[in-house]
């Protein structure tokens, strides 16, 4: 069987670090993650995830994350019961996190505190160029009925012109 989760969102508040009776680290967030779909008024809903994650890993997530931040986790889904103050059964289903990443800039982060919430800055490039050729299309059909003249600007650049070097590859290079 496979259970394997992959996510990405923001938090939607300060990370919750404990320690068990026995010393163990373990921190609980919630992960708001943006729907691929708008509703009927054009507006995006979200998804909000209880994610826990456990020792060191759990530390360090709350070190450099905070409310907003956005992060990548990798996990599974666990279910659990437990009984109430008032006898009544409680279900739980959370992602237990086997790793994370921190998907923006220490530059981002920062000016997102001072500014008290999410503010995109071009990923901590104001003014420069974008030159990782991504085009994102937020899930729609490609329109190939753009003018010719962005034809070009459209077109991902070789990575390679004007190196100089000279590319040999035999077929025995190749893994097919």
């Amino acid at each position: 069987m496979i259970n394997r989760v992959v996510l990405v969102g923001r938090l939607t508040r300060d990370p919750e670090l404990r320690t068990t009776g026995s010393g163990i680290s373990v921190a609980t967030f919630t992960l708001a993650v943006d729907r691929q779909f708008t509703n009927a008024q054009g507006e995006r809903g979200a998804d909000f995830i209880s994610c826990v994650i456990w020792r060191k890993s759990a530390e360090n997530f709350c070190s450099f994350t905070s409310k907003g931040s956005l992060v990548g986790v990798d996990g599974r889904i666990q279910t659990r019961s437990y009984d109430n103050k008032d006898g009544q059964r409680v279900y739980v289903t959370e992602v237990i996190v086997d790793n994370f990443a921190l998907l923006e800039s220490r530059k981002d982060r920062e000016a997102r505190g001072q500014n008290g919430g999410y503010t995109p800055s071009n990923n901590g490039n104001a003014g420069a160029s974008n030159t990782n050729n991504f085009q994102p299309n937020n899930g729609a059909a490609s329109n190939n009925t753009n003018n010719n003249s962005n034809n070009s600007q459209n077109k991902p650049q070789d990575p390679f012109a004007g190196s100089g070097d000279t590319i040999d590859i035999s077929d025995d290079d190749l893994p097919f």
